[in-house]
């Protein structure tokens, strides 16, 4: 598929496709008349030698400077440059990918006044496999992620250094390698290739689709769980669930009892169990997990607008209006990443408890302590759970919202950010988190599984008992469990242990 840029219609599963899968991408032809149109105003403004924020001044706090004509184009690279200040560890290079592509859509709406030119050769980029590195640190989120989409421009006018096939080269070869051509930037182009929420929109909408697989493969997990404690799942009857009336909780009953449909170590146990409810790790995996859920829906509401969003400042409209504003403030996306932490830590914390409840001689119904034949000789999983429960408290840590705190920057120009990109990479450590966490799960509960036997589980987590199989044999004697947990988590990425993926 080639995914087309209009600025309007790009949605969270284009982004994943070019980011990930790596779709190629091209401008829609309605778009670049208008960029056409709207480039015409910038340069009548140019020519005007009237005062217009970042076209014939200076930036933030020296907006009152105004330039001479004659440099205007300097000002803008000399604007890419000095902004290409990150620090820190690089973003991987699916992030960078989805930087670039909102970047071109978010020039392809038309409001920046850039030529075609700019979105045109990020696509070429992209269809080429060249990104930039890009430090994930140094951004505030107002005044958009000003130095990761620096470091992105740099590139771009054959400065600094691209990847090409894993290798960092030369911007300047890179491009001429992948028949590009690097840019000349004209008049308010450099302030439209770094002004903007792209970066922090970008982590935004591939956390979507990781957290929505994650979501999937809890109630997998705990599925699994819960027919190897022997527990019931009367408490997912749907009645129960309707009397409430919240729509995710529904969900997450309606998907445990499609999952548990069929155990046979459900009818096993259904007489005679002097047990009348499960502890609440079991018994209300619909009320925590639902939530989560619901959580997750609004935050797609959110970043799915964010990625059509016009982030510039000034906005140009057609009819001649350059208009500042502040659409490059990332307060909305910052809050929906806090809040993604939030529902993901939710996720990890009940998902460590059912582990402690598969692990703990006294809680977990008869199962050999630590889940192994030989308990004392032998230690099992029993650091596996330390291991869940020094990340699900890693996790706890991560919640706190980085949205809340702001600090000046510009010569108190900026006096209110948003401090997105750091609940971006905090939002993504919660999700790496949250996978190993339920990586543990899935090893433990079906090695919980397996000493049920001959009784079996119900269908579907049969599927994904296999699975687990697939990856990690059964637990015997000790060994190393890094290697297990690292490949089952590798397989819940690929969406292995999602509804679909047990199916």
């Amino acid at each position: 598929m080639t995914v087309a840029l209009d600025g309007n219609s790009l949605s969270i599963g284009d982004v994943f496709a070019v980011a990930v899968r790596r779709e190629t991408v091209a401008l829609a032809p309605a778009a670049k008349e208008r960029m056409a149109r709207t480039r015409r105003v910038v340069e009548d403004a140019a020519a005007s030698g009237e005062a217009v924020y970042g076209v014939t001044t200076g930036f933030g706090k020296l907006s009152d400077v105004a330039i001479d004509p004659a440099r205007l184009g300097e000002l803008q690279i000399n604007l890419v440059r000095s902004h290409a200040s990150g620090v820190g560890p690089l973003l991987p290079e699916r992030e960078v990918r989805a930087m670039m592509l909102l970047r071109a859509n978010v020039i392809a709406k038309g409001f920046s006044g850039a030529r075609a030119d700019l979105a045109e050769l990020l696509c070429g980029m992209l269809n080429a496999g060249v990104y930039p590195p890009v430090p994930e640190q140094g951004s505030a989120g107002a005044s958009g992620d000003l130095a990761p989409l620096a470091h992105l421009a740099l590139s771009m006018i054959g400065e600094g250094m691209l990847f090409l096939q894993e290798k960092a080269v030369p911007a300047v070869d890179a491009l001429r390698a992948a028949k590009l051509a690097p840019l000349t930037l004209q008049a308010k182009e450099g302030i439209t290739l770094i002004n903007g929420t792209q970066a922090h929109t970008a982590v935004a909408a591939l956390l979507v689709q990781d957290a929505l697989t994650l979501w999937e493969t809890a109630h997998v997990a705990g599925a699994m769980s819960l027919d190897a404690l022997l527990g019931t799942p009367v408490a997912f009857d749907a009645r129960i669930h309707a009397a409430r009336g919240q729509q995710g909780q529904k969900e997450s009953a309606a998907l445990l009892l499609d999952l548990l449909d069929g155990s046979e170590i459900r009818e096993s146990h259904r007489d005679g169990d002097a047990r009348v409810q499960d502890a609440y790790a079991l018994r209300c995996m619909p009320q925590v997990h639902g939530p989560a859920r619901d959580a997750l829906r609004w935050i797609e509401e959110i970043v799915g607008r964010e990625i059509n969003a016009a982030t510039d400042n000034p906005l140009v409209f057609e009819n001649g209006d350059l208009l500042s504003g502040g659409n490059f403030h990332g307060q909305s996306v910052a809050m929906t990443l806090d809040f993604l932490a939030i529902a993901l830590t939710n996720l990890a914390t009940i998902s460590e408890r059912r582990i402690d409840r598969l692990v703990h001689p006294d809680l977990n119904q008869g199962l050999p302590p630590f889940l192994t034949e030989n308990a004392g000789l032998h230690s099992g999983m029993m650091m596996a759970q330390v291991t869940a429960a020094s990340v699900a408290s890693e996790c706890k840590v991560l919640s706190h919202p980085a949205s809340v705190d702001t600090i000046p920057t510009d010569g108190s120009k900026e006096d209110v950010v948003p401090m997105a990109m750091g609940a971006a990479w905090k939002a993504r450590r919660v999700a790496q988190n949250l996978t190993h966490i339920l990586a543990i799960e899935l090893m433990c509960s079906a090695q919980g599984l397996d000493f049920r036997a001959p009784v079996r589980t119900g269908l579907l987590l049969r599927d994904a008992h296999a699975a687990v199989r697939a990856l990690v044999p059964h637990l015997g004697d000790d060994r190393v469990l890094s290697g297990d947990i690292a490949a089952i988590a590798a397989a819940i990425g690929t969406g292995k242990f999602t509804r679909k993926g047990v199916a």
